[in-house]
């Protein structure tokens, strides 16, 4: 490993729950770059499914996710040894819900962004989903009186944390050219835009940008459900394969 391109594969076979796949991943001597989250991820798969997988990968990986130290890296290590047995019994609730999604809804737009999560099924539903199911009859409001304690609300955090996503992965750039122009494309309204357009003029870089940012917005999302008191629960077999 070690191309960026083998973190969209280790996202699929985390998807797809390829459990002999995270196995060779986890065992490679280099990770794929920005992939920390998603290599957790991995290892609590593994540890659910095949035990005696791990290996010291597990440690590896939490080791690592402490020492970069990033948004959402604490409580994922914590998980990590939690399910290995090396570390205390997480006292956070097991929620079966997909990190990018809950990320999208959190850092999305401040008008249209927030909505909430069911915490039967993990399933995240953004404002604009509920707006329409709720106009075509399918979602009744009224029914949350009824099911107290089943909805988890989210609402939009804005776009703070990842404009300062932008700003850090420019200063992670040596070529100073580069790093200008990117600079220079982060000001005024527009910036998201801007950066991207600005951005793809070098696809390596874009593709590194991706992996970063998801990365990022993980490892918040993550952050925020343990300020709720839930965890994200690995995926399982049964649930890729849908109902």
């Amino acid at each position: 490993m070690g191309h960026h391109s083998d973190r969209d594969g280790l996202r699929g076979n985390l998807y797809a729950v390829d459990v002999p796949a995270l196995i060779d991943a986890l065992n490679d001597h280099v990770w794929p770059e920005d992939a920390l989250q998603l290599m957790g991820e991995a290892v609590l798969v593994v540890a659910c499914e095949r035990a005696n997988g791990v290996g010291p990968a597990g440690r590896r990986c939490a080791v690592a996710l402490r020492d970069r130290g990033w948004e959402g890296d604490d409580e994922l290590a914590d998980q990590i040894d939690a399910a290995l047995g090396v570390g205390p019994a997480q006292s956070l609730k097991s929620l079966a819900v997909d990190l990018e999604e809950l990320a999208g809804i959190l850092e999305g737009d401040p008008v249209m962004g927030g909505g909430r999560i069911d915490l039967r099924t993990g399933e995240v539903w953004p404002q604009s989903a509920i707006e329409y199911f709720e106009e075509v009859g399918e979602l009744d409001p009224d029914d949350d009186e009824d099911d107290d304690g089943r909805w988890l609300d989210v609402d939009c955090e804005g776009s703070r944390a990842p404009y300062r996503d932008m700003e850090i992965f420019i200063d992670m750039i040596t070529d100073d050219r580069i790093a200008d122009r990117l600079s220079r494309a982060i000001h005024g309204r527009g910036a998201f835009r801007r950066f991207k357009d600005t951005l793809a003029g070098w696809p390596d870089l874009m593709t590194r940008w991706y992996g970063f940012s998801d990365e990022r917005h993980r490892g918040r999302a993550r952050t925020w459900l343990a300020g709720q008191g839930y965890t994200p629960a690995p995926p399982t077999p049964e649930r890729a394969d849908g109902p």
